[in-house]
């Protein structure tokens, strides 16, 4: 991989692992189209970190609340705060990925990275999310957010395992179904991002470092610091943008690129070359 290579890559992970369109899914797709060899999931997970820093940096203020208030109620001060309440729910939250990482490992790093499954999940999940626009009844603040919502989020965040679901797609899906309005349900998301994308880069960096720290060391850096340029753009972009509008036209964008990838796939293009 060159740097070029690794430049677009990385603002690919930046961009769509906030924006509910699948970072996997384009992470996988993107070499395809170039001509370039597969990153695999080891230099996707690796790179996240990146985007890992955009949420430290963007959410840095709610990060400290967080965590306070954590603190607070193991000491038995403040046990009921809202700051509490969300911190065990982020931990619960990460479980249902944790689980499913470890038991599914073999089928996310290999057999889920088809072009078939890439379409169908980017059609499918973009078929929940419309679903969840529709009835979610949006009334519901982060001061709401119960251990059992983070629990059921953090299953819709499992999901985001398979290329083309969207963990950002999927964790907001599950919110707007819970009745958690746009703005809550996104920042729950990019909280609850967190823990998951640091155990999975951590994950692989160890389990990869021989490739990874190795001739691929420098491209793997650039996309990293490139990731978190674009990852924090799109962050804030995605938290202005759903305080006034629905997530249609990423309900319609995943339908479009769902079928055109299928397209591909019955006719024979991943198979060339």
């Amino acid at each position: 991989m060159d740097l070029i290579q690794a430049i677009v890559l990385g603002i690919v992970q930046g961009l769509t692992e906030f924006l509910p369109i699948s970072s996997s899914g384009h992470l996988y797709l993107l070499p395809v189209f170039a001509g370039w060899k597969d990153p695999g999931s080891g230099f996707t997970a690796v790179i996240q970190l990146g985007t890992l820093a955009a949420v430290f940096v963007y959410f840095w203020s709610d990060f400290l609340n967080i965590s306070r208030g954590f603190l607070a109620g193991l000491s038995g001060k403040e046990r009921d705060s809202v700051e509490s309440r969300l911190a065990w729910a982020l931990l619960g939250g990460t479980v249902p990925v944790c689980l499913a990482g470890l038991v599914g490992q073999r089928w996310i790093d290999h057999e889920f990275r088809s072009p078939w499954v890439v379409s169908a999940t980017l059609i499918v999940l973009a078929l929940f999310l419309a679903v969840a626009e529709r009835v979610g009844r949006q009334n519901r603040g982060q001061e709401s957010i119960t251990v059992r919502d983070g629990l059921v989020i953090g299953m819709w965040q499992a999901l985001a395992l398979i290329p083309g679901s969207s963990r950002s797609g999927s964790t907001i899906t599950g919110g707007l179904f819970l009745g958690l309005d746009r703005t809550t349900a996104a920042r729950f998301s990019f909280l609850l991002s967190i823990p998951a994308i640091l155990i999975s880069g951590l994950y692989k960096l160890y389990k990869e470092r021989s490739e990874l720290l190795g001739a691929g060391l420098t491209p793997t850096i650039v996309a990293t610091v490139v990731s978190f340029a674009s990852g924090y753009w799109a962050i804030a972009f995605l938290m202005k943008f759903v305080q006034t509008r629905s997530m249609t036209v990423f309900v319609v964008y995943r339908i479009l690129l769902g079928l055109t990838i299928l397209g591909l796939a019955v006719n024979g293009f991943f198979h060339q070359g």
